[in-house]
C-alpha cells in the first residue's frame, strides 16, 4: 500500500472524467437494458475504434480533427447499420450486434498486424488512459455530454430508432477515447443493473450513486496499490453493485 501515491492533482481530473461519463451513460444504460441490446456499446465503441485505427493507418495526426471525424463517421455508420438490422431482423438484433463487434475487432487486428505499436494502441482502446486526462481536455467533452443530456431528456423515446442509435454513437465515440471500451461498458450497464433493483422513481439516483462510488473507490484503490486504473474501476463498480444487491431488501408484497 502506498498512501503517498494518492496524488490529487492526477486523481481529481480522472474522477471528473468519470463523472462526465456517468452523467450520460447512466440514463442511456437504463434504456439499453430496456431494449435488450446490452452489447450495443461494445459494438459501437469497437466500430469507432476501427475508425480511429484506419485514420491512424492513413497517417493522420493522432489528436487531429480527421481522426475524430473518422471515429464519428464510423460510429454513425454502425448506428445506421444497426437501425436497419433492428427493423428487418429484430429477433436476432443482439446476435447481430455481437457479430458487428467481433468483425470490427478482427478488422482492426488485421490493420494493426504489422504495426510495431499495435499492442499499445489496442491496450489504450480497451482500458483507456483516464489518469492522463487534463482539465482543459474535458471542456469539449462536458459540452458534448450536456447537449446529449438535453436532447435525451427533452425527446427521449421520440428520437426513434436511428435517433437513439445516432446519439448513442456520438456519446460512445467520445467516451471510448476518454476512458476505454471496458469502462464505457461498465459505466453503461453496471449502474443500470443496480438501479433496476429499486422503484422507478429511485433508479436514476441509485444508478448515479453506484457509478460515483465505483469510480471513487476504483481510483483510490488503483493509486494506493499501484494497479491498472481502468480495470480497477471496473472491479470497483461491480463490487459496489454486488454490495447494493446484497443489502437491498425485497420490495413489500
Amino acid at each position: 500500500m502506498n498512501l503517498g501515491s494518492l496524488e490529487l492533482s492526477i486523481l481529481w481530473p480522472a474522477f471528473l472524467a468519470g463523472l462526465l461519463v456517468l452523467s450520460i451513460h447512466v440514463p442511456l444504460g437504463t434504456q439499453v437494458l430496456a431494449r435488450g441490446i446490452v452489447f450495443i456499446d461494445l459494438a459501437i465503441a469497437q466500430v469507432a475504434g476501427l475508425g480511429v485505427t484506419i485514420a491512424d493507418a492513413l497517417g493522420f495526426e493522432p489528436q487531429g480533427w480527421r481522426v475524430q471525424a473518422a471515429a464519428v463517421a464510423a460510429a454513425l455508420l454502425g448506428a445506421l447499420l444497426l437501425t436497419g438490422t433492428e427493423k428487418k431482423w429484430p429477433e436476432v438484433q443482439e446476435a447481430l450486434i455481437g457479430v458487428l463487434f467481433v468483425l470490427a475487432a478482427c478488422v482492426e487486428l488485421l490493420i494493426l498486424a504489422n504495426n510495431p505499436h499495435g499492442g499499445e494502441h489496442l491496450k489504450d482502446l480497451l482500458v483507456g488512459q483516464i489518469l492522463w486526462v487534463s482539465p482543459e481536455s474535458l471542456v469539449p467533452v462536458a459540452v458534448l455530454y450536456a447537449v446529449a443530456l438535453l436532447v435525451w431528456f427533452s425527446f427521449g423515446m421520440r428520437l426513434g430508432q436511428f435517433g437513439f442509435y445516432a446519439l448513442f454513437a456520438l456519446v460512445v465515440t467520445q467516451s471510448v477515447q476518454l476512458v476505454g471500451i471496458y469502462l464505457v461498458f461498465a459505466s453503461l450497464i453496471v449502474p443500470a443493473l443496480a438501479a433496476r433493483l429499486f422503484l422507478p422513481s429511485w433508479r436514476l439516483a441509485v444508478g448515479y450513486a453506484v457509478g460515483v462510488a465505483g469510480y471513487a473507490f476504483g481510483l483510490i484503490a488503483s493509486s494506493m496499490f499501484d494497479l491498472p486504473t481502468g480495470a480497477t474501476i471496473v472491479v470497483a463498480l461491480v463490487s459496489v453493485f454486488a454490495v447494493t444487491a446484497l443489502l437491498k431488501r425485497p420490495a413489500p408484497g
